[in-house]
């Protein structure tokens, strides 16, 4: 019996390196970008062959050759979502920061009310004495 390689043991939490980020997110553009030519292809291969419901799928070609540009420029630019352990690190140096600028609980400022009279006839506010 040939015996199954084992699976390497991964030592190491780091994220991927920033040249095969980029090497997928070239994969995934290139891949969609081919898709979006397919779409082309096909809508001219669909009017010269005269298909039941031409407009239907002549339709869905141009919604694919107008959407996939888009959608593949905003998937080729995003970076892969952050680890749980990378948000806990990042929420644990926004603390330190808040923590060394000493940004606590302030309390509320005492807010000065000066009350005044309402008079109805400015003559009568004349004739009062100050």
């Amino acid at each position: 019996m040939k015996k199954q390689p084992e699976r390497p043991v991964l030592i190491t939490n780091a994220a991927r390196s920033q040249d095969d980020q980029l090497r997928s997110r070239q994969i995934r553009y290139v891949t969609m970008m081919s898709v979006r030519a397919g779409c082309l292809i096909l809508g001219a291969v669909l009017i010269s062959a005269k298909v039941p419901l031409l407009p239907l799928w002549l339709a869905l070609c141009a919604l694919g050759m107008v959407l996939l540009p888009w959608m593949a420029v905003l998937i080729a630019n995003d970076r892969p979502p952050k680890s749980k352990e990378e948000r806990a690190a990042d929420r644990a140096a926004r603390e330190d920061v808040q923590r060394a600028l000493g940004r606590h609980d302030t309390p509320e400022p005492e807010f000065i009310t000066i009350d005044s009279e309402v008079v109805d006839d400015p003559a009568e506010a004349r004739r009062r004495p100050q």
